[in-house]
């Protein structure tokens, strides 16, 4: 069986055989919205529709590629037009009858460009992250009160990683809390994965991640059920690519390394004097 990105992969050559790539994807997608009013992800117009109408829109596309991950089909505000969701938070939109598709994300077009793809992703990271045990996460908190909930997906050789954590008290200033998971990005055989298993099965996990992200030497450990794997499968689940990467309690995934005064402010977040 094909894996979820060669499947991908093969979809956008066939998009770019066809010619169909960069501004003339957007602009064919931005019209389609510009054509009724949109709402919300899953509108009235199409509400209605059944599952096998649903299923009718897809089956041409599982019918020549039968390895096709499909994880949900769902209505759109759009008439005419289905979502398909994929794997790490892959969304295509199919014709009613099959026999056209778009891949890119969608957009409701007014007073301001609103990212409907983008909200129905955070929706679901919503729901993923919310159920992961706080038991399985290195936490730390602020001194004072918590203005925002931040999980971040991190990586103890990466340099951005490290910067961000090397500023942890100033993210508390703000009434930052930071809930950590592992994202080792050379993969789950590498030395760096090892070294967050040993990370993660610590007595003092916070301590010992500090120490890893300054390249001090930390006591090697095994433990039966240390969650590296598990968080590198959810961050694959969620949209993460690389670290640091950051998802917000609402569900909003920020991708890398930003100060605290920025991700502060894009929080609604004021340092009170």
């Amino acid at each position: 069986m094909i894996q979820a990105n060669s499947a991908l992969n093969f979809l956008r050559l066939q998009v770019n055989h066809a010619g169909l790539i960069g501004l003339g994807l957007t602009g064919l997608l931005l019209a389609l919205v510009s054509l009724t009013p949109v709402v919300q992800a899953e509108g009235p117009a199409n509400s209605k529709a059944t599952q096998a109408e649903l299923l009718q829109a897809v089956g041409p596309l599982q019918a020549i590629r039968p390895d096709l991950p499909v994880e949900a089909v769902f209505p759109t505000s759009v008439p005419g037009l289905v979502g398909v969701d994929l794997p790490e938070g892959t969304t295509l939109y199919m014709t009613a009858d099959g026999k056209h598709m778009i891949i890119g994300d969608m957009f409701a077009i007014g007073d301001e460009l609103e990212n409907l793809t983008e909200q129905r992703r955070s929706v679901k990271r919503k729901v993923i992250m919310d159920s992961v045990p706080l038991t399985d996460m290195v936490i730390f908190p602020p001194q004072g009160k918590v203005n925002a909930v931040l999980n971040i997906f991190t990586d103890v050789d990466c340099g951005y990683c490290r910067k961000l954590h090397s500023e942890i008290a100033e993210y508390g200033k703000y009434g930052i809390e930071v809930r950590y998971l592992a994202y080792p990005r050379e993969g789950l055989q590498s030395e760096t994965a090892q070294t967050m298993r040993s990370v993660w099965c610590s007595s003092d996990p916070a301590a010992a991640l500090t120490r890893a992200k300054n390249s001090q030497r930390i006591a090697q450990r095994d433990c039966p059920n240390d969650p590296v794997d598990a968080q590198f499968a959810i961050g694959r689940q969620v949209g993460v690519s690389g670290t640091p990467a950051i998802v917000t309690a609402e569900g909003e995934l920020f991708p890398g390394y930003i100060p605290a005064p920025q991700l502060a402010q894009r929080l609604g977040i004021e340092l009170q004097p």
